[in-house]
């Protein structure tokens, strides 16, 4: 196998090294030590001799070799199938374990860090508290002071966070936030103010690009906890630590050679129980346990720097989940999918709750000899005896003088009966018993119960001088989790709505012509007069086609869903692809009619959100929410949902990206948001986006840091909702270390991107060379990608796309309609094929033309004022950093193989014409950015990202060279199974299918990314 220990080593004496780096170097060294060892013993010395030649065909950089060495592409070619099969299993084996070293000693920095911070932090905590009046708290700038921009950088800028410490050594954690806000003299009002409206949510989705199963992830965490046992025995005494290493290393040896013989591929298409089952697993094993130290930090470093001020409350960070609950292109998501899931969520949270009372009973142990009790308690035991008389009997003498513990089993008791209840409704499927088995009292209806109980207790300890950090913690989970777990999210497309108005008024006959041929201002006015009625449109029994009673049954579940978990737990109906007001008064149309929205109030138990996703809609989405504020029943409407008069909109990063590319892209969403807020504000109204983020530069990721930074100036307000999906869920939840990191960054870029505000954000003049760039890289993305007739043949002949939509990883089609149109073609595969191809066509492309365009009017002023955007401007950075990181792992020579190997004959000639395309858009982007950032080499200013990158990099490149090979024949042996002719080949299509596949599952697990 190519050695990375050269990658690791190279620019960084030992001296220099942190201790999680160091150590790093160190079980790099001997995890592959131990694989070597594993593969020669499961398949012989001849694969590891043939994995150490393969990795010959990329430089020391980390890229393939120009041109590739002749004679290993030979080898390759010549390869058996299962030797083909075993080299790529051995790749993506070695990526998964790197993956696993690189989050577990990413923990390790992050708890060095907060050592780090906190020495710095005594030094600030010495310095006096100043300007509580605001004197010295960084005013925001008057656009005035730089509308001569283009003449060159204003000097007139305020003094900011962003210019006291560069983007690459800010730190995102609340023991730096703090200080940094005192030492700033940012007015304590304005931190509390902040704090008591912060609200974050993380949303966690299905999309199809968790590509690694559930049966290998286990087997990570087990190495994971290896790694753990590894660093604890570090500091033992010598004869203990060498034996412990020795009886370590056998285990790690003994679960490698486990998972070597674990198949890799997905055995079946999951069902969408199953994909619940996958993402809630992260919420059981870390964030469940991660959240009160998440709140415990903030806490404390408040304290240390703000003593006086009150702390959020316990949810300032919240969860909610699309699994279960997304319908848009996904006809297995049923209504009773969507209850079996909410019933699914409710017993995980319940069977976490069980444990942590049983837990308590243990500890609170308190006598009557030794302590007071409360009247209130008291009273509360009386009430528990009269309703629940077996427990009584059962534990009354055993805790006669223990009334914590006796109080305890009580609630141990309703959670019981309420986790048997679930399970029972989950049983019917939505259809409720006939009776409940159960009467009031005997079980929780809501959390809140559950939660008065414990804040009782809590509140008896207090009065008597004790605390217990156990208690504080499950009320902190209570609170943040409910019973419900996350708030479940619906969502459909928008022509599904209209399809099915179509279908219904047309059997009502109740419109001159049909619903789906009237203009926007008549469809309008018809459904703002039904929605102003009493009278039903649907009738009680549906006699319409399946997908309208879909459609119908949906929203019936939602209010049964309401009756039974209650508002919190689904409110939320997202509209994709919305285009007009209507598509928001169609689903309160709907919802008025499964009782959700009153016609003579307007009040509303679910609200409407508009999901803008392409360019055109996200600028009309100004147009759409100010005619939903204008509507007569709108305050009411906003007044009655959880939190009033607040209205979220979702913006799209996945589809806008595939129709104008990545600056277009992003440009589009930073205006709409800057645009949506000022409506909001116009109106009185409160305004939060819903940012669609997925996993890959391409579709909207990125660290999440920079990304909430670089958001228009008061778009955030303490308030924020994002996606996390696919692999950036194994990414940044598998571990419970790496978890906390990554909420508690989340929820330090909201408060600093909140408080610390400079008016960039409003200088005019910058906004329109931004748009001057945005138009240019749009043009040259649009030109490549729609306006060349044979780039859609280019991409689906020289990208895996073909066998990606084979990939057993999602209940859902990879198309939208199931036509081969590059239109109904869904972002994540799209971006999945270019990643496989090491193209990362989506993330760059067009930026480098549209920097040179601009460059060229005036090469020295314009040069000196992007340089200077990227220093000052936290978006423009956000941008040029995207594109270096996602230019770094571009690999052309890899690609220019899948165009020469894959294209047809005849249509070699044309698709190469398009690769030099590329190929000198790369070139120019590469040069530019470089230029920008002042780097010698892409990622110079990120040197840990760098390493990680060329760690990767060099092992990929013979993959790449693998999975060319493999795709070659399978598609030889389609064609020759299509002409009718003859095979004659040794392997099945299946066997060649299932070694591209293994070939997509390595390169994914290298590249950190699918789509």
């Amino acid at each position: 196998m190519a050695s990375v220990l050269d990658v690791t080593n190279r620019d960084r004496s030992v001296e220099s090294e942190s201790l999680a780096a160091q150590t790093l170097r160190d079980r790099l060294r001997l995890v592959e030590e131990v694989l070597v060892d594993v593969l020669a013993a499961e398949s012989g010395q001849e694969l590891v001799d043939l994995l150490r030649r393969l990795g010959a065909l990329s430089s020391p950089e980390g890229h393939a070799l120009h041109p590739p060495e002749g004679e290993l592409l030979k080898v390759i070619e010549s390869l058996e199938l299962s030797q083909s099969i075993r080299a790529a299993r051995a790749f993506n084996l070695y990526f998964q374990i790197i993956n696993i070293l690189e989050q577990h000693y990413e923990q390790q920095y992050n708890r060095e860090r907060v050592l780090q911070e906190g020495l710095r932090r005594r030094s600030v905590m010495s310095e006096p508290i100043s300007g509580v009046s605001g004197e010295g708290f960084p005013l925001a700038h008057n656009a005035a002071n730089a509308t001569d921009v283009r003449s060159g950088p204003s000097e007139r800028l305020e003094h900011s966070l962003y210019e006291a410490t560069p983007a690459t050594q800010q730190h995102g954690s609340f023991s730096w936030l703090f200080p940094r806000l005192r030492t700033l003299n940012v007015p304590p009002k304005y931190i509390q103010k902040l704090l008591d409206q912060l609200d974050i949510k993380l949303v966690f989705t299905a999309h199809p690009t968790e590509i690694v199963r559930q049966t290998i992830r286990d087997k990570q965490r087990r190495v994971a906890r290896l790694l753990e046992q590894m660093d604890t025995v570090e500091g033992a005494s010598p004869h203990l630590t060498d034996w412990t290493a020795h009886t370590l290393r056998a285990q790690l040896m003994e679960e490698i050679r486990l998972w070597w013989r674990t198949d890799e591929l997905h055995q079946f298409k999951p069902e969408v129980l199953d994909e619940v089952e996958y993402t809630l697993h992260y919420f059981k094993e870390v964030i469940f346990a991660a959240i009160p130290q998440l709140y415990r930090r903030l806490q404390q470093s408040l304290k240390e720097s703000f003593p006086y001020l009150t702390p959020p409350r316990y949810n300032f960070c919240r969860f909610g989940s699309w699994v279960g609950g997304d319908r848009d292109g996904n006809p297995s998501v049923k209504p009773e999918v969507t209850w079996q899931t909410a019933c699914y969520q409710r017993n995980l949270v319940l069977e976490e709750y069980l444990k942590s009372v049983e837990r308590l009973i243990n500890l609170l142990s308190l006598s009557l000899h030794w302590c007071d009790v409360l009247p209130d308690l008291l009273d509360s035991l009386e009430q528990d005896q009269r309703q629940l008389p077996s427990v009584y009997d059962q534990y009354a003498v055993r805790y006669r003088q223990e009334p914590y513990r006796l109080k305890l089993t009580y609630v141990l008791k309703r959670l019981q009966n309420t986790r048997d209840r679930n399970r029972n409704l989950q049983t019917y499927c939505i259809r409720r018993p006939d009776a409940e088995s159960l009467n009031s009292g005997q079980y929780y209806a809501h959390g809140h119960e559950f939660l008065a109980e414990l804040t009782l207790i809590q509140r008896n300890l207090k009065e008597t001088g004790l605390t217990c950090r156990e208690l504080d913690d499950l009320i902190c989970q209570v609170e943040v989790f409910g019973f419900n777990l996350a708030a479940l999210d619906i969502r459909q497309e928008s022509t599904c709505h209209a399809d099915a108005l179509n279908e219904i008024t047309a059997y009502l006959g109740v419109l001159p012509c049909p619903y789906n041929e009237l203009s926007e201002t008549e469809r309008t006015r018809w459904l703002l007069s039904e929605l102003s009625t009493r009278r039903p449109l649907i009738p009680g029994e549906l006699p319409f086609s399946d997908r309208t009673n879909e459609i119908i049954e949906t929203f019936r579940m939602v209010r049964q869903l309401q009756q039974e978990f209650g508002t919190d737990l689904c409110h939320t109906y997202i509209i994709s692809m919305s285009h007009d007001v209507s598509d928001l008064l169609e689903v309160l149309l709907f919802a008025k009619e499964a009782g959700l929205f009153d016609p003579v109030t307007g009040a509303s138990t679910v609200q409407a959100i508009p999901l803008f996703e392409t360019v055109e809609d996200l600028r009309r989405a100004p147009a759409v929410l100010t005619q939903l504020f204008s509507l007569p029943f709108c305050h009411n409407y906003l007044a009655s949902h959880t939190t009033p008069f607040l209205q979220e909109v979702m913006l799209g990063y996945s589809d806008s990206n595939k129709d104008s590319g990545f600056l277009s892209s992003n440009w589009e969403i930073y205006k709409a948001q800057q645009r949506l807020q000022k409506i909001a504000e116009a109106f009185g109204f409160q305004l939060r986006i819903f940012h669609g983020r997925g996993g890959s530069v391409g579709r909207g990721g990125g660290p999440a840091y920079a990304a909430i930074l670089a958001q228009p100036e008061q778009t955030i307000n303490g308030r924020i909702k994002i996606t996390e999906q696919g692999e950036v869920l194994a990414s940044k939840y598998s571990l419970p270390e790496l978890a906390l990191f990554n909420l508690e960054t989340v929820a330090t870029a909201v408060i600093q991107a909140s408080l610390l505000r400079s008016s960039i954000d409003e200088i005019q003049p910058w906004h329109e060379i931004m748009e001057e760039l945005a138009m240019r890289s749009r043009q040259c993305y649009r030109h490549l990608i729609y306006e060349q007739p044979e780039f859609i043949e280019f991409f689906n002949e020289v990208t895996p796309i073909q066998e990606i939509s084979q990939l057993q990883i999602s209940s859902r089609p990879t198309r939208r309609g199931g036509k081969k149109t590059l239109e109904s073609l869904r972002a994540i595969p799209w971006v999945f094929s270019w990643t496989q191809t090491r193209f990362l066509l989506p993330a760059w492309y067009g930026v480098g033309t549209a920097l040179k365009e601009f460059l060229d009017e005036k090469p020295a002023e314009h040069l000196s004022l992007l340089r200077y955007f990227y220093y000052k401007w936290p978006f423009f950075r956000m941008v040029i950093s995207k594109v270096e990181m996602t230019l770094a792992k571009v690999d052309l020579e890899i690609g220019r193989y899948y165009v020469q190997e894959l294209s047809a004959p005849p249509n070699r000639q044309s698709f190469f014409r398009l690769y030099d395309q590329i190929a000198e858009e790369y070139r120019l982007t590469s040069e530019l950015i470089l230029t920008i950032t002042g780097h010698e080499r892409l990622l110079d200013g990120d040197p840990a990202l760098q390493r990680s990158v060329q760690l990767r990099n060099r092992t990929i490149v013979p993959l790449g060279f693998l999975q060319v090979s493999l795709l070659k024949r399978l598609r030889q042996h389609n064609s020759q199974t299509t002409s009718g002719a003859i095979l004659r080949s040794r392997y099945g299509r299946g066997e060649l299918l299932r070694g591209a596949l293994l070939t997509i599952n390595g390169v994914a697990a290298g590249m950190r990314n699918t789509g």
